[in-house]
C-alpha cells in the first residue's frame, strides 16, 4: 500500500531522516518506536506529506505521491491522521467536527455524514456527546472524537502520531482501545507510540529507529525478546 524509497528529510543543517527504504502492506500494523530526536514523527508525517521530503520517493497505492503532479489533497483523504493534540475546532459540536469534511468536500450527503457521525461515534462509546462542545470533553474523549474524525472520510490507512502523549495515564487504556478495535477490523495503521504494551499486542511490525535510520525491523516477539541492536537494547532497558 506505501512504498517509501530513500526518503531523506533535512530542516536546515539537521538530517532528520538520512535513508529510509520501507515498504506497508495493506491490513498491516506497523508501530514505530525509538528515542526522541530520532525522527519517527517526521517519518509519519513524511507518508502523507505533511512534511515535503528533501529526497526520495513514496506511493500510495502504485501512485508516485511525492511527484509534483501528484493531488497531494486527494490522496490526504485515504490517510487519516491523529495528532498528539486534537485539533478539535473549539466552536463546533463533536458532532459538526466530524462532518465538516466530508459535506464540505463533498464526499457525503449532510444526511449520509450525520448518521455516519453518529454510528461511528456509538462504536467509540460517544453518541451522548454528539452535540458536546470540545471543551466538554475530557482529553480522552476529545483524542477519540479526532480519531471518529479520520474515520469520518473513510481513509484506507490510519497514522497515529504519539495519539496517546498528551493525555493523563488514566485515559490512555481508552483512546488505545479505540485503536485496537481498529486494528482487529484490518485497518491499515501507522502509529508513533511510547505505549510499549500496545505494539506488543497490536503490531505486526515493529520499526526502531535511532539517529535518522530504520535501525531494527521485526515482529514484536523477537524485537522486544531478542533485541540485536545495541541502541535498541538500551531504549527497552530505559522504557520497560
Amino acid at each position: 500500500m506505501i512504498k517509501v524509497c530513500n526518503l531523506k528529510k533535512s530542516f536546515g543543517d539537521n538530517h532528520v531522516l538520512k535513508g529510509i527504504d520501507y515498504e506497508i502492506n495493506q491490513g498491516e500494523k506497523i508501530v514505530v518506536i525509538g528515542p526522541s530526536g530520532s525522527g519517527k514523527s517526521t517519518f509519519l508525517r513524511c507518508l502523507n506529506l505533511l512534511e515535503t521530503p528533501t529526497e526520495g520517493d513514496i506511493w500510495f497505492e502504485d501512485q508516485l505521491i511525492t511527484d509534483k503532479k501528484c493531488d497531494v489533497n486527494k490522496i490526504r483523504q485515504q490517510m487519516g491522521m491523529v495528532f498528539q493534540h486534537f485539533n478539535l475546532f473549539n466552536n463546533l459540536t463533536i458532532q459538526k467536527n466530524i462532518t465538516l469534511a466530508p459535506v464540505k468536500l463533498k464526499l457525503k450527503s449532510k444526511e449520509e455524514a450525520n448518521e455516519d457521525a453518529l454510528r461511528l461515534l456509538r462504536l467509540v462509546g460517544l453518541e451522548d456527546k454528539a452535540d458536546a462542545y470540545p471543551s466538554q470533553l475530557s482529553g480522552g474523549q476529545k483524542q477519540r472524537a479526532a480519531i471518529v474524525r479520520s474515520l469520518a472520510m473513510n481513509p484506507k490507512v490510519m497514522l497515529f502520531d504519539e495519539p496517546t502523549s498528551a493525555l493523563d495515564p488514566e485515559m490512555v487504556g481508552e483512546v488505545l482501545q479505540v485503536m485496537k478495535d481498529l486494528a482487529e477490523d484490518g485497518m491499515t495503521m501507522v502509529v508513533v507510540t511510547h505505549e510499549m504494551g500496545f505494539a506488543r499486542e497490536v503490531a505486526d511490525h515493529v520499526i526502531f529507529m535511532a539517529d535518522g535510520y530504520i535501525v531494527e525491523d521485526a515482529p514484536p516477539q523477537e524485537l522486544f525478546n531478542t533485541p540485536k541492536d545495541p541502541k535498541l537494547q538500551q531504549f527497552l532497558k530505559a522504557v520497560l
